[in-house]
């Protein structure tokens, strides 16, 4: 890639330039579109003229103030579908914008960098916010002081490794599921309610690399059934391999007793209630800020 070639064809002042947008989504897909009317390849991608995707000027800002634009498009079975921005799959996805020479392509330069936002839909097309890299400088930092742990289960601070057999199973669907409700059998030795507040990740099919928190995890009479918050909108099938992550509940006891991880354990446990600090001085009883009977 020459800036400096594209740079020097503007200085001519008979330019000939044109915009390329790649979306790649979680499931490693990418998506290439541009604004010439013909097709533009580089970075083994493919830019497809009349594709029906489009973007505003960038609204670019000095200091932490977000970088935003907005990419509007048309619906098509070819390129972005409903059903594939219904099931997920483009969100968070990345975003790479570049002002290209269209007759030779070697000359460009990146405009914009980010990910997709909000997605809406209407009379067949749709708009997306894409943010920039400074979106991420507008998020709450810190560490709030809470009894319950603040890591996420598996990442750098917890350490808990989700690929161990104890704490993660990989299985088929036995059953027809309408995205939301799954039945398994025989997931042992997990306990009931092993798995609640956890993950269920599809591994193949047509969900392939889709996912779902786990609002509950109940065992009876050796079957498991496994109902998530929001179900996968895409269609799945008897045969598909599915993941189900051990869920964390926060709790010191939790992480002591489940995931041998107390060690690990990134909450407060002892710290004292609120009513701790309007609390008087007494000679006999536990004075720890927790409730008690009058």
């Amino acid at each position: 890639m020459t800036v400096a070639a594209l740079h020097a064809h503007l200085a001519t002042g008979a330019t000939h330039v044109c915009h390329c947008w790649a979306l790649k989504r979680a499931d490693g897909v990418t998506l290439g579109f541009t604004d010439h009317d013909v097709a533009i390849d580089f970075d083994g991608i493919t830019f497809t003229p009349e594709s029906g995707l489009s973007a505003r000027a960038l609204a670019s800002t000095t200091g932490l103030s977000v970088n935003n634009t907005e990419a509007i498009g048309v619906l098509s079975a070819a390129a972005i579908t409903e059903a594939d921005i219904d099931a997920g799959r483009y969100d968070g996805a990345e975003v790479t914008t570049w002002l290209v020479q269209w007759d030779n392509p070697a000359a460009r330069q990146v405009r914009f960098y980010g990910t997709l936002g909000e997605i809406t839909r209407a009379q067949g097309g749709f708009q997306a916010e894409l943010r920039g890299l400074t979106e991420a400088l507008n998020q709450p930092q810190g560490r709030s002081y809470l009894k319950t742990c603040s890591a996420v289960l598996g990442d750098r601070r917890c350490g808990v490794d989700l690929d161990d057999p104890a704490f993660a199973v990989t299985t088929e669907l036995t059953s027809t599921t309408d995205g939301q409700v799954f039945s398994f059998a025989n997931l042992f030795p997990f306990n009931d309610r092993w798995f609640e507040g956890g993950q269920l990740i599809v591994e193949t099919g047509k969900a392939a690399t889709l996912r779902g928190v786990i609002k509950s995890d109940v065992v009876v009479e050796g079957i498991r059934k496994v109902t998530l918050w929001e179900p996968i909108r895409t269609t799945m099938e008897i045969g598909d391999r599915v993941s189900l992550i051990a869920g964390c509940d926060k709790r010191a006891a939790s992480c002591r007793e489940k995931f041998s991880n107390f060690i690990n354990f990134q909450g407060f446990p002892d710290i004292p209630g609120d009513d701790w600090l309007v609390s008087v001085p007494r000679s006999s009883g536990v004075n720890s800020g927790g409730s008690r009977s009058r």
